[in-house]
C-alpha cells in the first residue's frame, strides 16, 4: 500500500495502516517529507503511531515528514492532546499562544504575563512552549523531556523539576496567580485555573 495524497483535503485525524518500511529498513517517502518540492509539501499533519520506539526509528519518521512521533502504548489523552498541538501549529496565525494572561509569540520568542515582558532562557522557553500548547493536559516528566530535550537526553533524572522550578519564579510569581500545577506521582500541566 502507498501514501494517499491529502493535500487537496481539510486536514481532520485519519489512520492508516500497511505503511511498513521498505526492504532496507528506512520509512517510504511521503507526501510530507516534501521529496516533490517545497510546493507539494503536505499540510496534513501527520502523526506517526508505531511500536518501533528506538531513537533511530524517531528520527527516520519525524525527517520523513512526521509532525509527530508516538509509540505505543500511549495514553488517549497524551494522543489527543497531541493532535490539538499539532493542528494548533499547522493553523494560519498559530505564532501566538495564550493561557489565561499569559501570552507567548513563537515567532519573536518573546512571553507576556498581564502584559509585562518576562525573558526567559531558550529551554525554559521551549517548556513553558510545550505546557501552554498542550493546556489543560498533565504532562509526565517522560514526555516532558523527550519533547524539550530530545530523544537523546541523557543527564540528570531531576532536570524538569529543576526546570519547572525557575520557571514559575519567573511566570508564576506574585502578584500573578499560579498556572504550572505539579499533579503529584505524574508530572506537570499548565492550566488557567486550578484543579483539585
Amino acid at each position: 500500500m502507498g501514501y494517499v495524497d491529502l493535500r487537496h483535503h481539510a486536514p481532520r485525524p485519519r489512520r492508516y495502516r500497511g505503511l511498513p518500511p521498505d526492504p532496507a529498513g528506512e520509512f517510504p517517502e511521503s507526501p510530507a517529507s516534501g521529496a516533490a518540492g517545497p510546493d507539494a509539501r503536505s499540510r496534513v499533519p501527520i502523526i506517526m503511531l508505531t511500536a518501533r520506539d528506538e531513537v533511530t526509528d524517531r528520527v527516520r519518521g519525524l525527517d520523513a515528514g512526521a509532525d509527530d512521533y508516538v509509540t505505543k502504548p500511549f495514553h488517549i489523552e497524551e494522543l489527543l492532546a497531541r493532535i490539538r498541538a499539532v493542528l494548533r501549529r499547522r493553523e494560519g496565525g498559530g505564532d501566538i499562544v495564550q493561557v489565561a494572561d499569559l501570552r507567548l509569540d513563537r515567532r519573536s520568542r518573546s512571553v507576556q504575563r498581564g502584559g509585562t515582558p518576562i525573558a526567559l532562557t531558550r529551554r525554559e522557553f521551549d517548556l513553558l512552549a510545550f505546557l501552554m500548547e498542550n493546556s489543560p493536559w498533565v504532562m509526565t516528566r517522560d514526555v516532558i523531556v523527550e519533547r524539550v530535550w530530545g530523544y537523546a537526553y541523557a543527564g540528570t533524572s531531576n532536570i524538569v523539576d529543576v526546570m519547572i522550578r525557575q520557571l514559575r519564579e519567573k511566570v508564576d510569581s506574585p502578584p500573578w496567580s499560579p498556572l504550572i500545577q505539579t499533579v503529584r506521582g505524574v508530572g506537570y500541566a499548565l492550566r488557567a485555573h486550578r484543579q483539585p
